[in-house]
């Protein structure tokens, strides 16, 4: 089936790493931004959002190593490939992400119990920190995009936590500026404090996401019904389907399932009938590794192997 392994051949060879180094950039320059901002600010809040910004540099870095390892090709010792390096890279970013939440509530713990003030030049502050909460929207729009369409669990991963430092910042710049109308400071660390609460709620998706993914669940409900459509144009009253497996890997799709098939037919006719369907997977579900078991239909034992909590696709 050497069209098949061209188009994995094909797929293993977009490099992902571009994205990466852009987040890493970005990630820098925000960093810096939000720093200045605290530095003219004095809020917590802020430095709260600069410090989690810190994981968005820590996080890039894991993934630009993540994507170069998983897409190394398969070899004598990874016979299915690398594509699980991406899974580990949401894992230790869920990680700091927890991290990062910690070091926020220690911060405004410290502002509640001893008080502070914010400094005079609070509006430069602010603007600085808007300025750096765009530069981290752009970069997650570029970052989704690319994930979605070269199915980069750790390019996804990776805009998410963008995102979410997005939404984190408006929160802070919200408290920041209810602290400027009303001069309540204790808003400025209850803010902090709620940061931090979104972030650990996003460090628990990433870890549980990929937690999952180490786990080989199946895949997606829309690509079980992509593969139960391309399957069922080739059943018939003689040919059937079974012990249909599916999990990702990365970017990549494995599915197996076995083919049954008149035991009269020819070992030819078995193979052209499995290239057939593998073909046209692969047309629905680019990046899919397809593993085919011929079986005679009218063999009891073909039936044999069939799990009670089997998936079943039809």
């Amino acid at each position: 089936m050497t069209e098949a392994a061209q188009q994995r051949e094909s797929a293993q060879g977009v490099d992902l790493t571009r994205w990466a180094w852009l987040s890493i950039a970005v990630g820098c320059a925000v960093f810096a931004m939000k720093l200045v901002a605290y530095g003219v600010s004095g809020s917590v809040g802020i430095l709260s959002d600069a410090l989690e910004s810190t994981t968005n540099i820590i996080a890039a870095v894991i993934a630009l190593l993540a994507l170069r390892r998983a897409a190394l090709p398969p070899n004598e010792r990874f016979h299915f490939g690398q594509g699980k390096a991406e899974y580990f890279s949401a894992l230790v970013e869920g990680a700091l992400i927890f991290a990062a939440a910690l070091v926020i509530i220690a911060a405004a713990t410290e502002r509640l119990l001893h008080g502070g003030h914010l400094k005079p030049d609070l509006g430069i502050g602010l603007a600085v920190s808007t300025v750096a909460s765009g530069f981290n929207a752009a970069t997650a729009l570029v970052l989704s995009r690319a994930g979605r369409k070269h199915r980069s669990l750790v390019l996804i991963a990776d805009a998410k936590h963008l995102m979410a430092d997005v939404w984190t910042s408006a929160g802070v710049l919200v408290g920041v500026g209810l602290v400027a109308l009303t001069d309540y400071q204790p808003l400025d660390p209850v803010v902090a404090i709620l940061v931090a609460g979104n972030i650990v709620v996003t460090g628990y998706k990433l870890m549980r996401d990929s937690i999952t993914g180490l786990m080989d669940v199946a895949l997606p409900a829309e690509d079980l019904e992509v593969i139960a459509t391309v399957l069922n144009t080739f059943r018939s009253d003689s040919i059937d389907m079974h012990q249909v497996q599916t999990r990702g890997a990365g970017r990549h799709r494995f599915i197996a399932f076995h083919l049954l098939v008149p035991g009269t037919w020819s070992v030819q006719e078995g193979y052209d009938l499995g290239c057939n369907i593998e073909r046209a997977l692969h047309e629905a579900l680019p990046d899919a590794v397809v593993n085919i078991s011929l079986q005679p239909a009218d063999d009891p034992r073909s039936h044999e192997d069939q799990h009670e909590g089997q998936h079943r696709l039809w």
